[in-house]
């Protein structure tokens, strides 16, 4: 049998095996991957979960029990730090430098580097962005598809672009 029969056979045999046990379908990456595997790998605390296709760039310290989802962005080229017990959804971007400055000066200007901070027990909503220099609080919630660019305090819930109590 050809290699290119046996991986299918493989991808067929683990689409399988997570359906059942999770019920879900996930890329041909993550069903070949474990996401404690690949925390591990990136030092991340005790138990965190991440999928295998996150983009990971430079210094990203995630604390124990937190879970990184699907297609999601860690850009630590500046320092990010992630606390304890963290969900990360689907689709967020966390960034610690921007480029906008840089590119409206045709390179005159330098990219701006602030590091980012999420404190521990946060919940960010599927599809959110958190700029570069913010730091969130513990016991924040982002709500979907927020765009963060300011410090958020603890125990603070955050929707859309604004503070909500």
């Amino acid at each position: 049998m050809r290699f290119e029969d046996e991986l299918k056979k493989l991808i067929k045999a683990k689409r399988a095996e997570i359906k059942k046990k999770f019920n879900r379908h996930v890329s041909i990456q993550d069903l070949l991957s474990d996401r404690w595997e690949t925390a591990n790998f990136y030092g991340f605390g005790e138990d965190v979960s991440c999928y295998n296709n996150v983009l990971i760039i430079g210094d990203v310290k995630v604390g124990k029990k937190s879970w990184i989802g699907p297609n999601v962005i860690l850009d630590g080229s500046s320092g990010l730090e992630i606390g304890e017990y963290v969900t990360v959804s689907a689709g967020v971007q966390i960034y610690t430098h921007n480029s906008v400055d840089w590119s409206i000066s045709k390179g005159k200007e330098q990219i701006v580097r602030k590091p980012t901070k999420i404190g521990s027990g946060v919940y960010i909503g599927p599809n959110s962005i958190i700029q570069n220099g913010v730091n969130i609080g513990d016991h924040v919630i982002i709500g979907a598809m927020s765009f963060v660019n300011k410090d958020i305090p603890n125990s603070t819930k955050f929707l859309g672009n604004k503070v909500v109590n």
